[in-house]
């Protein structure tokens, strides 16, 4: 009876493995998934630093304490923030709402005069301050700071669906390769084995002749070979025995003879004896001989049990660099996605300082007219003319704030749902050349700065069901290809786009007339990680991305030719309407 399993040992020790792997590789996910949204969460402080500065800024700067305690209860409605404070050019705090460290303690009364971050690991409070600087005919006056608060309760609730997500799915990994261990293990060694052994236990030593041991298997394995090779040597030994008794045989009838003519025979039954002896002795040898090749048996058996044993391990160790370079992957995938998303940012936001920009100087400007015309009224001093001026110059300075304000109102419109089609995969009902020329507006602050043209040819009533991040992402990528490697060293580029739809499929056609690409690029160009601008920072994922937007989440048909000097073509096709799937929470929500 056996004391221990082999198959037993042996999976123990291959699940032991898998166990502790998996459990360091989640807790590593884990802990980055954490440090990520942590980091994520200061950008977003930093970025109400910009939104919010001036308001509180001028606030204070005019003593209006109540717009400033209002503007500082808007911010500490937003989620993600714990706790604000706010103080003046002095050094007094005006307002201190929700959680917050001890400002005293940090900065003695003394004014922060650049942008810090905090950090309590005791409490998890961590925050962001900057300075509030007023700048009135051309000078810059610091009149306060600003420290706005977060914690860690806030990134563990944003990474809460995340970490359960990878424990959930840990788990089933695991039991699913219990599961498909304990069959594998149970079909090819375990139920092999004990079938081998019963058989070789039941043999009867006494009567070999035509019993043999049979292994129910279809492989050709290592249990087969030896199945094979023990019921080879079973017949070999029933051969010896059928030849020992031949033998005994023969000696019994030269023993009766031997009896009648023993003194006539005697040098016959000598020689006889001596091939009997001889006989002896081959039997002997061919008995040394089996066990010999036993012994080999046994030891060959040995081995390939240990190499089937390394080959188990081996392929364990693949499987697991399949999957981390799987994950590696898609985390890179992310990035350069929300690459993307961070310089349609930056590009927006300089857009939107123009107007915005425009605006406050228009105020500014109405402001001193405005005063000038009350000293002028205060002293009697009005006249008919310096009114009518003051009544000119103030609907030129409204026409222009309305104007302004207008395209500022238009750009953050359009940046808004661009931005949230990009960091979602949802279906939504869109006019498709609409949001196409939402797409090519939010890419202004790229196409500006240069002399190329974008030419669109689409129906004006197509209205589909469609995933609008994936069609923003394509259009985007097509678009700054062409920016980056199609047009350089051109300084009049032409990028032609046309789309037309039959009654199931929508055709995007796009073009241009940059420098192409060779015969060997164009085969590598949806390729992941390719790019010819490595040493630039090329990371070769945008038509990777491109490629999979359109195979897996439109379910159509990407195809590109090009030939060198004569531009880039691009024909995509995919069904027109798509089925909108049950509201879900978004990741990045």
């Amino acid at each position: 009876m056996l004391q221990k399993s082999l198959s037993k040992k042996l999976l123990t020790s291959v699940l032991s493995v898998y166990f502790l792997l998996t459990f360091v590789v989640t807790c590593g996910q884990v802990l980055a998934e954490y440090l990520n949204t942590k980091d994520y969460i200061r950008d977003e402080l930093s970025t109400l630093q910009k939104t919010f500065s001036r308001s509180l800024t001028r606030a204070i700067w005019e003593l209006n304490t109540k717009q400033t305690i209002t503007t500082a209860e808007g911010l500490l409605a937003i989620p993600m923030i714990e706790g604000i404070i706010v103080r003046d050019d002095s050094g007094e705090i005006i307002s201190q709402l929700g959680r917050s460290l001890d400002i005293h303690k940090l900065y003695n009364q003394q004014l922060v005069q650049e942008e810090a971050i905090l950090e309590d690991a005791k409490s998890g409070l961590f925050g962001y301050t900057f300075p509030l600087i007023f700048e009135f005919s051309g000078r810059a006056t610091q009149v306060g700071d600003v420290t706005l608060f977060s914690s860690r309760e806030v990134v563990f609730s944003r990474i809460m669906v995340s970490i359960y997500f990878l424990i959930g799915n840990a788990m089933i990994k695991t039991t699913f390769l219990i599961i498909l261990f304990l069959m594998a293990f149970r079909k090819l060694l375990t139920d092999p084995l004990a079938e081998l052994t019963e058989q070789l236990e039941n043999l009867e030593l006494d009567e070999l002749e035509g019993q043999h041991i049979e292994i129910e298997t279809e492989e050709h394995n290592e249990l087969k070979v030896m199945e094979q090779s023990f019921n080879k040597l079973i017949d070999k030994v029933v051969q010896y025995r059928k030849e020992l008794e031949h033998t005994q045989k023969e000696l019994i009838i030269s023993n009766e003879k031997l009896d009648h003519h023993n003194i006539q025979l005697e040098q016959d039954v000598a020689r006889k004896t001596s091939n009997l002896s001889q006989a002896m002795m081959e039997l002997q040898q061919q008995k040394y001989e089996l066990e010999k090749q036993k012994i080999v048996l046994t030891e060959e058996i040995d081995l390939r049990r240990s190499t089937e044993q390394e080959l188990i391990t081996k392929q364990t160790e693949s499987q697991r660099y399949i999957e981390e370079l799987s994950l590696a992957q898609e985390r890179l995938l992310g990035t350069e996605k929300m690459a993307a998303l961070g310089g349609l940012v930056a590009g927006i936001t300089h857009d939107i300082n123009t107007p915005i920009g425009i605006g406050v100087t228009a105020i500014s400007f109405l402001q001193e007219r405005l005063n000038k015309l009350e000293i002028a009224y205060s002293e009697k001093t009005l006249s008919p003319k310096a009114l009518e001026e003051f009544i000119n110059e103030a609907k030129q300075s409204t026409s222009l704030l309305t104007t302004n304000l207008d395209r500022a109102s238009e750009l953050i419109a359009s940046f808004k749902q661009i931005a949230v089609d990009q960091a979602s995969e949802a279906v939504r009902t869109i006019n498709f050349k609409d949001y196409t020329n939402e797409v090519i507006r939010s890419l202004h602050p790229k196409l500006k700065k240069t002399s190329h043209t974008i030419k669109l040819e689409c129906p004006d009533d197509l209205v589909l069901n469609l995933p609008a991040g994936a069609i923003s992402q394509i259009f985007t990528n097509l678009i700054m290809n062409s920016l980056i490697h199609g047009f350089e060293g051109k300084s009049n580029g032409v990028m032609d786009i046309k789309i037309s739809a039959d009654d199931t499929n929508l055709t995007i056609d796009y073009k241009d007339d940059g420098n192409g690409v060779t015969s060997e690029q164009l085969k590598k160009l949806f390729d992941p990680f390719f790019t010819t601008k490595r040493d630039e920072g090329g990371s070769g994922l945008g038509t990777h991305i491109m490629f999979n937007l359109v195979k897996q989440t439109l379910s159509g048909s990407i195809d590109a030719t090009s030939e060198p000097g004569k531009g880039l073509r691009y024909y995509i096709q995919f069904p027109k309407n798509m089925a909108k799937p049950m509201p879900i929470f978004d990741k990045y929500e």
